[in-house]
């Protein structure tokens, strides 16, 4: 059995793809699997990954969004660790080694994940305070935004099992919503080194579709404010955050005209007052 499974969930972004498998198979540590499921591709993504046949599994399923790849993946995954990396993200060579290594110190942690070099447009940029990482039980961090990027990440199986994998009900903000639940029930562990590399700017980057991911942002509050798993201070500071993210929809929903989603998304607020 490989000690960690790597999934790379794809969708018409061949170029990318191939450049994200390449810097998985550069890594320096090399007890893993690697698993690519392509998400109803229709750019030739199969036929172009046909030449790493003999050093990954390859996937396919219709079109069913990112956290259905993602989770088709780890169905079929052997490992005791699980690494995401998006399509067009990469690693740099030491990224597994110096996690699992980590881990292997930090027998108690669940998850570990590490610091980034971002770019955008094909320039590198820096990232503003407010994406800074932290370590320790950092859901307070994770409510404001997502701090923690699915290919920086590297969890114990057992993780899922309590917290759950991601929902497919999600078009974007997926990972939003499984950092709050992960980030409720452990310490997150941040390891202050530069080894992914994310790149953006592209035009089907999830995270600049049109405007509204907040709305997502807040079917995951409000999710994870039904599970019972929010201490007393917890819970506070999530309904503050649900209250401060639906008042800016709804002031966006009226400007839109969006009368039934104004309605709802204020009976929701009131069902979780201040």
């Amino acid at each position: 059995m490989p000690r960690v499974s790597v999934i790379i969930p794809t969708y018409n972004r061949k170029a990318f793809v191939l450049e994200a498998v390449g810097s998985v198979l550069a890594q320096t540590y090399g007890d893993y699997e690697l698993i690519v499921v392509d998400d109803g591709s229709a750019d030739g993504t199969g036929e172009a990954l046909k030449r790493y046949e003999e050093h990954l599994q390859y996937l396919y399923q219709e079109n069913q969004g990112v956290s259905a790849a993602r989770n088709c993946g780890l169905a079929h995954a052997q490992g005791a660790f699980i690494a995401f990396l998006d399509s067009d993200d990469l690693w740099l060579p030491k990224k597994l080694e110096l996690q699992v290594a980590f881990m292997d110190r930090q027998t108690e942690a669940q998850i570990c994940y590490t610091d980034e070099i971002w770019i955008r447009h094909g320039k590198r940029v820096n990232p503003k305070k407010r994406h800074a990482k932290y370590s320790g039980w950092v859901y307070p961090h994770c409510l404001p935004l997502c701090i923690i990027s699915p290919s920086s990440a590297l969890m114990r199986r057992g993780l899922f099992e309590q917290v759950g994998a991601f929902n497919p009900a999600l078009p974007v903000c997926e990972d939003y919503d499984l950092w709050l639940r992960v980030a409720a029930c452990f310490p997150v562990s941040f390891i202050p080194q530069r080894l992914i590399i994310k790149r953006g700017g592209h035009p089907d980057q999830l995270s600049r579709q049109p405007w509204g991911n907040d709305r997502y942002r807040v079917m995951a509050l409000a999710k994870i404010l039904e599970t019972g798993v929010l201490t007393p201070e917890l819970r506070e500071i999530t309904i503050q955050e649900l209250h401060h993210k639906g008042r800016v929809l709804i002031n966006g929903y009226l400007k839109r005209g969006k009368e039934g989603e104004t309605k709802d998304l204020q009976g929701l607020l009131e069902h979780y007052p201040l």
